[in-house]
């Protein structure tokens, strides 16, 4: 037997992870940057599907954000009639106690649960109007380093990258057997 056929397998195999590695590194290196703008426009568009400003409104002007946000807006409040009344306006802190203090928070607190969801909801009402995602996810993309895009494809689809790779040699490897099988077969 001819020692020289065994090596048809291997450099088929050495042909096959070769060319797969190149057609990736052709794919990221090359198309990838040219296609960066396109797919930055896709992304945005789907993010600005997937963004539901209704989704927001809930959650930021629902009781659950209320519960959170009450006990600092209590505490604000606390603060500013016990001490920054008083040193705006020292002959007030004279006249005004922990009584007063209380029933004043108590009337406050009231106010502001019943304007915080009303503030809220005007607040995304804004964004809604002012904020446009699909076409600031769309920048972010297309201004994002070519290099960068590369190193975070290469970071997250390593393996993948690798097994597509390893593809390439078994198939030259494959190739180069079925290449000896034919010329042992005719000879």
């Amino acid at each position: 037997m001819n020692w020289m056929l065994l090596l048809i397998p291997i450099v088929g195999a050495c042909i096959g992870w070769l060319a797969n590695r190149m057609i990736l590194n052709a794919l990221i290196k090359r198309i990838l940057p040219r296609k960066q703008p396109a797919i930055a426009q896709q992304v945005g568009t789907l993010a600005s599907q997937l963004v539901s400003f209704d989704e927001i409104e809930k959650k930021i002007a629902g009781p659950e954000a209320m519960e959170k946000i009450m006990p600092l807006v209590e505490g604000h409040i606390d603060n500013f009639l016990r001490n920054k009344l008083g040193q705006a306006f020292p002959m007030i802190s004279m006249f005004i106690g922990d009584k007063t203090i209380n029933q004043l928070k108590e009337i406050f607190m009231k106010e502001m649960q019943e304007i915080f969801p009303q503030l809220m909801k005007s607040y995304v009402q804004n964004l809604r109007t002012d904020l446009d995602i699909e076409k600031m996810v769309t920048q972010k993309i297309t201004s994002f380093p070519p290099q960068q895009l590369e190193a975070a494809i290469r970071q997250q689809l390593g393996k993948e990258l690798r097994q597509f790779e390893w593809i390439g040699a078994g198939v030259g490897l494959l190739i180069g057997i079925i290449q000896v099988l034919l010329s042992l077969a005719i000879a």
